[in-house]
């Protein structure tokens, strides 16, 4: 059987990051600093809680270098036109598409999703990356009316500063390429902590970037940052950081939301979900039973949009239930590397012990584990994917309400579509959810203004899965911030209202008289 480091020793030579094998390697690239050194950060295969390596993580001095360097190229990137600023994301996109297998596998290796999903995850890197490259030439603003002569009133949208990027361990790479390419063709530099769960990505993407700035000639836009939460801190306290995104929990969120806009500054948080599928009684259960499995099972249930509670009309959860035990049933657990594997591990340790809190929480309510409910007997983080039956409505099971990190899927009946989208919306998070329904009336309904409360509502499509074009993100405990496509790039630029009088009168808005 090949160990993690075999493993990675392999993928290490395609991807340029040989060094992690030999020892701890420097987590900062951006600037040299020589005064301390961070805490190292220890990244394990959570398939077999084996070492992969360690990464020395920032020091505050080389933090603070960091962030300096950033702010200095600032100042010249910001003039680069934007078509321009658009070659260097071609470049990275390049080099992703040609680095896309052994990255994928280092995602999967490092993070525990499959090898399908670590692929995908690389692919929508190099997606946004094309989508950026668009954009760099269709950044727009407005022409206003005035109701001045003579007066000509715009909108322009300027680049707004060095962006900090803190991003999870359950999209390791691909959530920096939502932020980093959208800021870097608005003219922003990008300084990158990523999860100490997940630095080896991290590291091999920023080579990745050392190369693509070297071939187009535009060294210092992307810079990287690994540590744990103090560096996160430091970051969300830096005035010199107009903008933080972060992604994570909705706890941790909280808490960077309140640092930045104590000094006033802008965050873009992305946080937790507890997602829902409402399945009415018209439904296609076949197609609602492979979208719930892929949502609920996927990546573990370690998705902040993975399908944590299904709404069933009562007439059909009998028979929606046969078919969601009959086909978790046919789930492979495994090494997520290994063909044929479609649930890999937990993260860690105390990932196991969440889900199995949850588990024990949900009997004590009274609701029924219809299907998997234990820990896997092998190495490593595995549980078994679970279907838990509860005993009444939603009310009744408190432990619904809480958003765990693992594939347990809460299936509970409602009597009617009003019940689901009160369901839906019941809880503290709004990211993602969906509706399964051959009525057009329902649908519309669900997506209304009375229908659900989520940034993103899916009709006969699942919860996860979603695709870079729209705008990612969600309500309430989820934060508000929106990543990825559609107008999501106004958020790394600052909005300029400007107005210009090419006439010799000096009209006052109003109709103001003075003098």
């Amino acid at each position: 059987m090949t160990t993690g480091r075999e493993k990675l020793a392999r993928i290490a030579k395609s991807l340029g990051i040989e060094d992690v094998l030999e020892g701890p390697v420097s987590g900062v690239i951006g600037a040299r600093a020589h005064a301390g050194e961070g805490a190292s950060v220890t990244t394990e295969d959570p398939s077999t809680g084996a070492r992969l390596g360690i990464v020395r993580g920032a020091s505050k001095a080389e933090h603070d270098a960091v962030i300096a360097q950033a702010q200095a190229r600032f100042e010249s990137w910001r003039m680069v036109p934007a078509p321009v600023r658009g070659q260097l994301v071609r470049r990275l996109g390049e080099l992703l598409r040609a680095l896309k297998e052994p990255l994928g596998e280092l995602v999967s290796l490092e993070m525990g999703k499959i090898k399908s999903e670590g692929l995908g995850e690389v692919q929508e890197m190099i997606d946004i990356c094309e989508f950026a490259v668009g954009l760099s030439r269709q950044l727009h603003g407005l022409t206003i009316a005035s109701e001045r002569t003579r007066h000509r009133m715009m909108e322009q949208w300027h680049p707004l500063g060095p962006v900090a990027v803190i991003t999870a361990f359950n999209f390791p790479v691909a959530v920096w390429a939502w932020n980093a390419a959208l800021a870097a063709v608005c003219g922003d530099t990008v300084v990158w902590k990523p999860s100490p769960h997940a630095p080896l990505c991290a590291l091999a993407v920023q080579r990745i970037c050392e190369r693509a700035m070297s071939d187009v000639g535009q060294p210092g836009v992307f810079s990287l940052l690994v540590g744990g939460h103090e560096a996160g801190q430091w970051m969300a306290e830096d005035r010199r950081l107009p903008l933080v995104s972060f992604t994570g929990s909705s706890a941790v969120g909280a808490k960077v939301g309140s640092a930045v806009a104590s000094r006033l500054g802008k965050s873009l948080l992305e946080l937790g979900g507890n997602n829902a599928i409402v399945v009415l009684a018209d439904a296609d259960l076949d197609l609602a039973t492979r979208a719930i499995v892929f949502g609920a099972v996927g990546t573990a249930g370690q998705r902040c949009t993975s399908t944590r509670r299904v709404l069933v009309a009562a007439e059909v959860k009998d028979a929606l239930l046969e078919r969601l035990v009959r086909a978790y049933g046919t789930v492979k657990i495994g090494d997520p590397l290994e063909e044929g594997v479609l649930m890999g591990p937990l993260i860690t340790e105390a990932a196991v012990a969440r889900y199995e809190h949850a588990l024990a929480e949900a009997t004590k309510a009274g609701a029924r584990i219809l299907c998997g409910g234990k820990r896997v007997a092998r190495p490593g983080h595995f549980v078994e994917p679970t279907i838990v039956l509860a005993a009444g409505d939603q009310a009744g099971l408190p432990i619904a309400y809480e958003e765990t990190f693992a594939p347990i899927l809460y299936v509970i009946g409602i009597d009617s579509l009003e019940q689901g989208i009160d369901a839906n919306n019941a809880v503290a998070q709004g990211l993602s959810s969906a509706i399964f329904t051959d009525s057009v009336r329902a649908s519309e309904q669900f997506l209304s203004p009375m229908g659900s409360d989520c940034g993103i509502a899916n009709v006969n499509i699942g919860t996860s899965g979603a695709e870079i074009g729209g705008a990612f993100g969600g309500e309430k405990d989820t934060g508000g911030g929106r990543e990825s496509g559609s107008d999501a790039w106004k958020a790394y630029m600052r909005r300029q209202t400007s107005t210009v009088n090419w006439g010799r009168d000096l009209p006052l808005a109003q109709g103001v008289r003075f003098g």
